[in-house]
């Protein structure tokens, strides 16, 4: 019998657990830790009820405690905390990118670099080796540390199609002097892919990823592309959206079909400091049995937001959790997750 190749499993595949890097003093989360703490502790019991949660933070024993006076005794033995130093808190995008080999795991280690260096990232960079050598997390290792890819800016429908953008992928400080085809090829070859889809609009104010594609669209089973549309015409981000839209309409399955296009509704601007936030509702993440959705204090939004979803995993729980807080840093629930496969 052929083995099958390594792949990079869809979100919606059984899971092994999901990791959170928990916030803390040194991070830009200070002015309101207390604030995105309890968003956390939110998010912990969302998951440890569900599958087994890595708690990564310089401070375990901090979080073990403040976890034991909210969560139930099934849910605390379903968490695992390890000790490290971090400079922030994104693990989508410093965790491991795992591929699925039979019954191995590949764990795949690119080069985390804040974004373009935009912000701190040595320590963040340095969480995965950390991981791997402890045993924490087990599979085969892989070093891509001269590549960098961040697990936000990429989409996998788990049968050979990756989802990305080009404005994130092409972005200066990243893989420069590469091109695109070189970028292209480079994917394909690490994560196992048959084709690279490359969008090409979409960027939402406020965003510091240049334009990661879990911001704007995401896969789910059956060939479904939830995304985010934007009505309102007087939104400066209305013909951007537009555009992207259009795109969408003229991708194809591989086999030749389109695709199941599901809208997200557009949350109404949220202002923070003067500045526009990036509010999305496609920043959800998946689990085993549920999908946790952001919301945003926006009734109608929030719930349009849930249903659309819910018609794209009818078998899955929606549960909406309040991400305000998260993005005053730029990100929301999936942008500080990430799951491994079973």
């Amino acid at each position: 019998m052929k083995k099958e190749r390594p792949y990079l499993p869809a979100e919606w595949a059984p899971q092994h657990g999901v990791q959170l890097t928990w916030p803390h003093a040194g991070t830009d989360w200070l002015p309101y830790l207390n604030e995105i703490t309890h968003t956390y502790v939110l998010l912990a019991a969302a998951i440890a009820a569900r599958e087994p949660l890595l708690i990564v933070a310089p401070h375990p024993g901090e979080v073990e405690t403040l976890l034991r006076t909210t969560l139930d005794a099934a849910s605390l033995r379903n968490i695992r905390y390890f000790e490290c130093d971090t400079n922030d808190t994104w693990a989508r995008d410093h965790a491991f990118l795992t591929l699925k080999d039979g019954d191995e795991r590949i764990l795949l280690d690119f080069r985390f670099n804040g974004w373009g260096e935009k912000f701190a990232w040595e320590k963040d960079n340095a969480i995965n080796r950390r991981l791997h050598a402890t045993g924490i997390v087990q599979g085969n290792y892989e070093d891509h540390g001269d590549f960098v890819l961040e697990g936000g800016s990429i989409e996998s429908d788990g049968r050979g199609t990756v989802f990305t953008t080009s404005q994130c992928l092409l972005a200066s400080h990243r893989n420069q002097p590469l091109t695109q085809a070189q970028i292209e090829s480079r994917l394909k070859e690490s994560l196992r892919a048959d084709r690279i889809v490359w969008l090409d609009h979409g960027t939402l104010i406020g965003d510091d990823t240049d334009g990661h594609i879990d911001t704007i669209v995401r896969t789910a089973p059956h060939d479904t592309l939830l995304y985010v549309r934007c009505l309102d015409e007087g939104d400066p981000q209305y013909a951007d959206f537009k555009a992207l839209e259009e795109q969408l309409t003229t991708l194809r399955t591989p086999d030749g079909k389109p695709y199941r296009l599901l809208p997200l509704p557009m949350p109404e601007p949220i202002v923070f400091n003067g500045e526009r936030l990036p509010a999305t509702y496609a920043n959800f993440l998946i689990l085993n049995g549920a999908v946790i959705v952001p919301t945003y204090d926006q009734p109608d939004n929030d719930e349009t937001a849930c249903e659309t979803i819910r018609q794209a995993f009818p078998d899955r729980e929606i549960i909406g959790i309040d991400a305000r807080v998260i993005i005053r840093q730029h990100g929301s629930i999936h942008c500080i997750t990430m799951q491994y496969p079973r």
